[in-house]
């Protein structure tokens, strides 16, 4: 896939894309799809949604990513924003702010806490409200690449096959992935030696609406504000001399029994669900083969900690989502494609970094980690409580709100370092639109496209000739006395002279330059030749 010649619409009995696995990856990407009209079938071999919560907690980023499809702010309302931690240390109780600063470009300042259960709920609901249903019970057990389609063999849970052509196939289907086996890719990595307990119970000895971390010996203890199925999720490591096989039933007796190895008078009691796991740290040796595609955890698993996995696995989907759109459309080259990878690979192996260090340190029985966890942890909790609010980069980064893609080659031209730069995300800040109406810049970014910000004076824009494939939008005058177009100047790195930002559908930045709008249109010749059948139109009646 390395031409920019368009392909061909799809003959009527083959499905754009088929998406396997049904999980928040799966979902997400399918949602983006079909919003962009592109003809999708999800599957997902299980015959029910998850009703456990593995995953519990949302980054801004995600939020923003996800708002366009209109879930956001049913998930903020389901989950727990800005949750405090307290942090159990030595006899002492310490209380620790997350994401407390460096937040200001989001209207998502808050880590979410929600299961995942309730996350794959909403975005089961948008999917139905559209049309587009989950075929649960049905499994992918055969996968062919042909000229142009891929053939894929279907079994129903009553037994019944079926056979699909699709375009492109997209493995949601998790660190087992039936898509990665058939597609040859190779899943590098092993597993933590640790066995952990999770559980959804009810305890009355903690402080609600807040996470609580028990540091001890022998590792850290975990409560989270679940809300449904439970109050509370537990996360414990059970010790290295245990030998319970992980297949194992839980009880009660046991997970008190480690609850009481860290804390004391914490009684637990009505588990709605106990398990025992293993964690994996593995990533893929490529997300693309051929017409075949990896994404979330089918691409990369890791540690819980940082709470990032989820979140990049819905990240993926966005990223290629959009991509496999415009190319089954026919307005984007297919070498759009073979971005997905080169953006996402990188992000997938840096979080796996980010998170092995951090399990290392909370789960090491080395002596000195040991020491460090009964003696110094007591001594460190109230200086990095202190310290830990104040230091935004600390925060953007657990945010995800500073993923980039700086050597991309949809990252195009910009002027100066100023930022955003190619490949960074666009902050969101209030915005006022043409009409006079308050609005904010990710608002106006919503409708599936390109996008094309013009800041500056009219008088600069007057003979500018908006190329065919995007949105235009006029932010105001450089100088304005309007302080929402004076903040959004600063913010995309105009403030003080006039020009343009091109935006990905994604959200992050293609192209940011002066007033000549050449290099927007080189861009989008070479990205979306499908485009240009559309005529070019004058500024005054594109801008919105």
């Amino acid at each position: 896939m390395s031409t920019n010649q368009v392909e061909a619409p799809p003959r009527a009995d083959v499905v754009d894309v088929l998406v396997v696995g049904a999980g928040p990856t799966g979902l997400a990407l399918a949602a983006q799809l079909a919003r962009f009209g592109t003809t999708v079938r999800i599957v997902d071999r299980s015959r029910d949604r998850s009703h456990e919560s593995r995953a519990l907690a949302i980054q801004p980023r995600t939020l923003e990513v996800l708002d366009p499809l209109g879930v956001s702010e049913d998930l903020v309302a389901r989950g727990r924003p800005g949750v405090d931690v307290r942090v159990h240390a030595g006899g002492a109780v310490v209380p620790l702010r997350l994401l407390a600063r460096g937040l200001e470009d989001t209207a998502f300042p808050f880590l979410l806490f929600l299961s995942q259960a309730e996350t794959e709920r909403v975005l089961v609901e948008h999917l139905a409200d559209g049309g587009l249903v989950v075929e649960r019970g049905v499994e992918l057990v055969a996968l062919s690449q042909g000229t142009g389609r891929l053939c894929c063999r279907l079994r129903h849970a009553d037994g019944g096959a079926e056979e699909v052509r699709a375009r492109y196939v997209v493995g949601c289907d998790g660190a087992h992935s039936t898509v990665r086996h058939l597609a040859g890719i190779t899943f590098r990595g092993g597993a933590y030696p640790q066995t952990f307990v999770l559980a959804d119970l009810e305890t009355d000895a903690l402080t609600p609406g807040a996470a609580h971390v028990f540091v001890a010996d022998q590792g850290l203890l975990f409560f989270f504000p679940l809300g449904v199925p439970s109050t509370w999720r537990l996360l414990a490591m059970r010790p290295r001399s245990d030998t319970t096989p992980p297949e194992r039933a839980v009880t009660l007796e046991e997970v008190q029994a480690l609850t009481d190895a860290y804390t004391s008078g914490v009684r637990l009691r009505d588990p709605a669900w106990m398990t025992n796991f293993r964690l994996h740290h593995r990533v893929a040796a490529r997300y693309q083969a051929g017409r075949v595609f990896l994404a979330g955890d089918a691409a990369h698993i890791h540690s819980p900690a940082g709470a990032q996995g989820m979140n990049t696995g819905i990240q993926d989907a966005v990223n290629l989502g959009w991509k496999l759109a415009l190319v089954c459309g026919g307005t984007g080259a297919p070498a759009l494609l073979d971005t997905y990878g080169s953006e996402r690979e990188p992000i997938g192996r840096a979080v796996l970094r980010m998170s092995n260090r951090a399990f290392t340190v909370a789960t090491s029985m080395s002596l000195p980690a040991r020491i460090a966890r009964r003696r110094l942890a007591p001594l460190l909790a109230p200086v990095v409580a202190r310290l830990l609010p104040g230091r935004p980069t600390i925060s953007r980064a657990l945010a995800e709100l500073n993923l980039r893609y700086p050597r991309s080659l949809l990252s195009g031209h910009g002027r100066d370092d100023r930022r955003p730069r190619p490949g960074d995300r666009v902050p969101d800040c209030p915005v006022t639109d043409t009409k006079g109406r308050p609005t904010t810049l990710h608002r106006l970014l919503r409708a599936p496209a390109f996008h094309l910000l013009l800041v500056g004076p009219p008088d600069d824009w007057r003979d500018a000739v908006v190329p065919s494939g995007v949105v235009a939008h006029h932010l105001g005058p450089t100088g304005s006395r309007d302080a929402n177009n004076r903040l959004v100047q600063a913010r995309l790195g105009l403030k003080d002279r006039s020009g343009h930002v091109l935006v990905r559908p994604d959200g992050h930045v293609a192209v940011r330059d002066g007033t000549d709008l050449r290099t927007v249109d080189a861009y989008l010749r070479h990205w979306l030749p499908g485009s240009r059948s559309e005529s070019p139109t004058p500024l005054g009646d594109s801008a919105a």
